[in-house]
């Protein structure tokens, strides 16, 4: 009796050992290594690939943020605001002021097939949205101008790219409303493109929230 109880002593110690090395070592001391590794190593992406604006978390480069108005009483659906580049529509985006906050609500897509009657409907709407807002009194934009990512989401919802083709159909619009020549935000555009990874991986992308942070600095300069 007392050598079984005994035995169970020992077991059970040993466990409770076992469990507290394990907890220092997975739990602890693990974690710290990882994090000081990719401190020194990448800071940026493990700090969440954060963008700043004079010194203030604006967003981060992995999540799209929606640049609009605020909402007026008795308004839905907030109208987008014109002075900035726009990204691709969203179910997952809040509302958000340009470049001073961010909030991550909800990610997913719509689940809707395409041949969806209120998709269809949805997507009409958008580029008819998207022509009317882009042409200005010198720049008129035409349907087959409009790429795809313009008038739907990304899977996730959250996607911070546009391509360059709709970039570049948002150039004379934000040019007009910040009065900019169409020469500075074409500049702008050029020089927020990146190049596909390794020259052949993905397509070319523009960040619209690093893109508008430098267009709020452009203007602010005047």
């Amino acid at each position: 009796m007392n050598n079984s109880v005994g035995n169970t002593g020992r077991v059970l110690w040993a466990g409770l050992r076992a469990l507290i090395v394990l907890t220092v070592v997975c739990g602890v001391l693990y974690p710290l290594a990882v994090t000081g590794i990719a401190q020194l190593v990448f800071p940026g992406k493990a700090n969440g690939s954060e963008i700043k604006d004079d010194g203030k978390v604006v967003g981060s480069a992995l999540i799209g943020q929606r640049y609009d108005l605020p909402l007026k009483e008795g308004q839905e659906t907030a109208a987008p605001d014109l002075r900035w580049f726009q990204p691709r529509p969203s179910n997952g985006l809040g509302t958000n002021s340009v470049n001073t906050q961010y909030a991550l609500l909800l990610s997913g897509a719509t689940n809707r097939s395409a041949d969806n009657a209120e998709l269809i409907s949805w997507v009409k709407e958008a580029k008819a949205a998207v022509v009317k807002d882009n042409s200005t009194a010198d720049y008129q934009v035409k349907p087959s101008q409009v790429p795809a990512e313009a008038v739907t989401s990304s899977g996730s919802g959250l996607d911070p790219h546009i391509s360059p083709a709709y970039a570049e159909l948002q150039v004379h619009r934000v040019a007009e409303r910040n009065h900019l020549t169409v020469a500075q935000v074409d500049k702008l555009v050029a020089d927020h493109t990146d190049d596909r990874i390794l020259g052949f991986i993905g397509e070319p992308r523009v960040n619209v929230l690093q893109l508008n942070t430098a267009l709020k600095d452009l203007v602010a300069k005047g």
